[in-house]
């Protein structure tokens, strides 16, 4: 493995490419994203140190359907998929962690689906903030509405009325690209049954403790 430091906006990987490496998120997050003709996007997972980037080189994929985009910079550990795939076929132990951090990833995109489907943006912009803090350090993001608004596929001005209305409940604190959540248990409460989904399926299948 190789450590490296990557910025925010960095390519890992575009639909339809070849996986050549592997990403460990050390810090830092990911967004895993699809893009149709017209170039909306819309996020499907985020991850960051509880997991990896690139499952399709070990699921018998060369390639796969979505984006990966360094989200917020950080420390990431890179490995040429062709050594991990070695190492997954013959060590039954990470064999089973990473067929089971799989299945985590799919009920995130699954959930996610649903929620921008079925919920409110005040919902899924909440899911998506807690959702980046369990795979960050610290209270705060960098993150401008425009930003997040490309990400879950909606308005900006969507994304801006959510985090007044969050922010005059008390739950978060927004300026300048800024967002400090001030009552997680309070956003927690508040939010639809998504980050509930994603956040129990994540402590069932990778016990160890890898959130704050």
């Amino acid at each position: 493995m190789k450590e490296m430091a990557l910025p925010a906006g960095k390519s890992l990987y575009e639909s339809g490419s070849h996986f050549d490496h592997v990403y460990f998120p050390l810090s830092g997050l990911v967004a895993l994203h699809s893009q149709v003709e017209n170039g909306d996007s819309s996020v499907l997972s985020l991850v960051g140190r509880e997991g990896l980037i690139g499952v399709s080189s070990f699921m018998g994929g060369l390639s796969t359907t979505s984006n990966a985009t360094v989200f917020s910079d950080g420390v990431f550990l890179r490995i040429r998929s062709a050594d991990l795939l070695q190492e997954f076929e013959h060590s039954m132990p990470l064999l089973h962690l990473l067929l089971r951090y799989t299945q985590a990833l799919i009920t995130q995109m699954a959930q996610t689906s649903v929620c921008n489907r079925h919920h409110s943006v005040e919902d899924a912009f909440s899911r998506f903030l807690l959702l980046a803090l369990d795979r960050s350090t610290g209270h705060e993001l960098l993150l401008t509405h425009e930003r997040v608004a490309n990400l879950l596929g909606v308005r900006r001005e969507g994304v801006s009325e959510a985090a007044m209305r969050l922010q005059k409940q008390g739950l978060i604190q927004y300026s300048r690209g800024r967002i400090q959540v001030l009552d997680r248990e309070g956003m927690q409460a508040g939010t639809c049954e998504c980050y509930r989904v994603i956040k129990t399926e994540y402590d069932r299948l990778l016990p160890l403790k890898w959130a704050v």
